[in-house]
């Protein structure tokens, strides 16, 4: 019920998952209360507004409606949910400053036991960026390491291709042999009931088929907004220990993630052999970030110090 309050920060969205203790405790308090919460929050700034200049109205019937509606299609779609409060919402993405109070997955999520990294880059990569992309992936997959991406075209699809490939060494289908693959994370800009892009929908089968996940802070029926894929980015970084940014032009979104990264605390990396991939990523690099030249680089700084 509470992702689908419109306008709220992700700040105001945890406030009142961890205020409330049930569903039913929420509908009680109703609107004029959760109004007062989040205003106390805000330390007496004014009301949150909406780009029209009026202050946000809505109805906890129709919230609560549209709740019930949602339940009902996740059930049908095989769409499960776990909000922060819960014991297994990512450990990672919990510690960053703004998480998803609420995320929607179809698949498995990740065994947090598991170091994850993130492979990221343009959608329009050169033919050696993706080769690297879903060599690293694919090797990244069989040492044990959950490789998370944002599903979209170029980089992103490269890395989840390596995974999945991985997954089934024997080929797609019911003899499949998952062998010590560890699935991958596919982060949607958009709901996980449609694949965006429409061109992914096979890969998205094979991630879930293969024990990876597919997840959104979107509730059902959110169709892709230009918006929202830099908060989804914020995400895919929170979900890891690194990020590597595989090719970048300079006005890149996957710098956004870079951004994330460092916001986060997160350790950032850039691929490359005897050079970078990329404009904005020989940047990144100029400005400090690690050069890794494969898969076994980035196991490597995963495990440092670690015994």
């Amino acid at each position: 019920m509470i992702s689908r309050i419109p306008r709220l920060s992700s700040g105001e969205r945890v406030l009142l998952c961890e205020k409330f203790g049930s569903e039913s405790e929420f509908i009680s308090a109703g609107e004029h209360e959760i109004e007062r919460i989040c205003a106390a929050a805000r330390d007496g700034k004014p009301k949150q507004r909406s780009n029209n200049g009026e202050a946000r109205r809505w109805n906890m019937k129709d919230i609560a409606a549209r709740a019930e509606k949602d339940a009902a299609f996740m059930k049908s779609r095989g769409i499960r949910w776990t909000s922060i409060i819960e014991s297994d919402y990512p450990p990672l993405l919990r510690e960053i400053y703004d998480p998803p109070v609420v995320l929607f997955y179809r698949g498995a999520l990740p065994v947090p036991e598991k170091p994850a990294a993130a492979l990221v880059g343009s959608r329009r990569p050169s033919p050696a960026a993706a080769r690297w992309a879903y060599t690293a992936a694919r090797e990244l997959s069989l040492a044990g390491v959950v490789v998370v991406s944002g599903m979209a075209l170029g980089i992103d699809s490269m890395a989840h291709r390596g995974c999945v490939d991985a997954a089934y060494a024997d080929g797609f289908g019911e003899n499949a042999s998952f062998g010590g693959a560890v699935p991958t994370a596919a982060v949607f800009g958009s709901s996980v009931d449609e694949v965006y892009p429409a061109s992914n929908r096979l890969l998205a089968r094979r991630i879930v088929e293969s024990g990876g996940v597919l997840l959104s802070e979107y509730p059902p029926g959110t169709i892709p907004a230009k918006w929202h894929f830099p908060a989804r980015n914020r995400i895919i970084s929170g979900l890891c220990r690194c990020v590597v940014i595989v090719e970048a032009g300079e006005k890149s979104g996957a710098l956004i993630t870079a951004e994330f990264a460092l916001e986060q605390g997160r350790d950032l990396y850039v691929a490359g052999g005897a050079d970078t991939f990329g404009m904005g990523t020989r940047k990144l690099a100029d400005e400090g970030a690690k050069i890794v030249r494969n898969s076994r680089e980035i196991i490597a700084e995963l495990t440092a110090g670690i015994e």
